[in-house]
């Protein structure tokens, strides 16, 4: 695949806060190494490597430990944990074991995603799932990355539930103004994506 003329850079250096380097590699076959390059020319000179499952979260770790310029973040996806079923406790296990690195800065991505996950039993299993991680950064002192998709108001029930940690992500923010400042009380940094761009996402632009 013939990669895109590199934009102008920056005019200041920032981070890219959410990437995923390993699935850049196998959709597009952009080398890690490559895309890190190619990131610093442009003024992105510091990248967060989110692992969403087992070999995910190996591999950001890995890539941590590797690239200077690259910090991890670890976690099961909220989809990802709906489908485990007997081996979600051995993947909690291992993100647990895994947030007590120095090179992973972050838990996360995690959350609920109801829009896939459409079953009372496989998003129960999401919201056990989200408490678990929410734990792992109180216990840890990690930033918390949270993915959302048409749960808003149980994440906020299983985050007050829970106990917030510290420092809030909301990755990829797709709620109103009323969600956005319930977020915003609890602390939450809130990620705007290209999603904010679609003709028919007003609500976004007014959460904005």
């Amino acid at each position: 695949m013939e990669l895109p003329d590199l934009p102008d850079p920056l005019p200041v250096p920032v981070v890219d806060s959410h990437c995923h380097l390993d699935s850049t590699q196998a959709n597009s076959g952009l080398e890690p190494e490559e895309a890190i390059r190619r990131a610093a020319d442009v003024g992105v000179t510091r990248i967060v490597q989110i692992g969403c499952d087992p070999e995910g979260c190996r591999w950001a770790v890995e890539a941590a430990e590797l690239w200077p310029s690259v910090i991890a973040g670890v976690a099961i996806h909220p989809n990802d944990a709906a489908r485990m079923g007997a081996d979600l406790m051995p993947g909690l296990e291992l993100v647990q074991t895994l947030a007590q690195q120095p090179r992973v800065r972050a838990v996360g991505e995690t959350g609920l995603d109801y829009y896939r996950t459409r079953d009372a039993a496989g998003q129960a299993v999401q919201q056990e799932a989200f408490a678990a991680h929410i734990a792992f950064a109180k216990t840890h002192d990690k930033t918390l990355v949270i993915h959302d998709r048409d749960a808003h108001d149980d994440i906020l029930n299983v985050l007050d539930s829970a106990g917030q940690p510290a420092r809030i992500v909301m990755h990829c923010f797709s709620g109103d103004d009323q969600f956005a400042r319930a977020c915003l009380d609890r602390g939450a940094y809130l990620s705007f994506a290209g999603t904010i761009t679609f003709k028919n996402n007003d609500h976004l632009r007014d959460a904005s």
